[in-house]
């Protein structure tokens, strides 16, 4: 069932038929890579894939268990689209759990933040789908923008270490 995409750096495993984990290692502190993941003025400088070319147009965060996140794609109103869910817990610098409400086979996605030699920080996203249908459908588009999404990521931490 092990299904693996990597661009080297990026690594995007199928685990099962529900399961999706991504794993990366960042050249930066633990802290700075979850607060990447929890402030929406660090978190809109790097998730839209520039690829897509489809901008980030909004960003809520109520980053603490039991709050709430919203996330807005699109050129406008009319073409946007939005993510959004409840965060189910929140450790901070070392993990999140969050639900994808947009639709009844969005995914609990778990993070995990782990602090390695040389301050550098192993990332792992953990994505849980309702069904094998949900995870095939999702899987597909997430094998090409995580890789890309991540070496956004990567780019904007050395560009905030190097102006911290």
């Amino acid at each position: 069932m092990d299904k693996k995409a990597s661009d080297g750096r990026t690594a995007v495993e199928r685990r099962s038929e529900r399961e999706l984990v991504v794993t990366r290692t960042f050249n930066a502190p633990v802290r700075l890579v979850f607060d990447a993941w929890t402030k929406p003025e660090l978190f809109k400088q790097w998730w839209a894939p520039k690829s897509s070319g489809v901008p980030l147009l909004a960003c809520e965060m109520d980053a603490r268990t039991g709050g709430g996140y919203s996330v807005t794609f699109g050129h406008d109103a009319s073409s946007s689209m939005t993510f959004f869910g409840k965060y189910l817990e929140v450790s901070p610098p070392s993990r999140l759990v969050w639900t994808n409400d947009e639709s009844e086979d969005g995914s609990v996605t778990t993070v995990t933040f782990e602090e390695e030699e040389g301050g550098k920080t192993l990332l792992v996203l953990h994505e849980l789908y309702p069904s094998k249908e949900a995870a095939d459908e999702s899987c597909a588009g997430m094998e090409g923008a995580m890789p890309e999404q991540l070496g956004q990521l990567d780019e904007f931490l050395i560009t905030l270490g190097a102006s911290a």
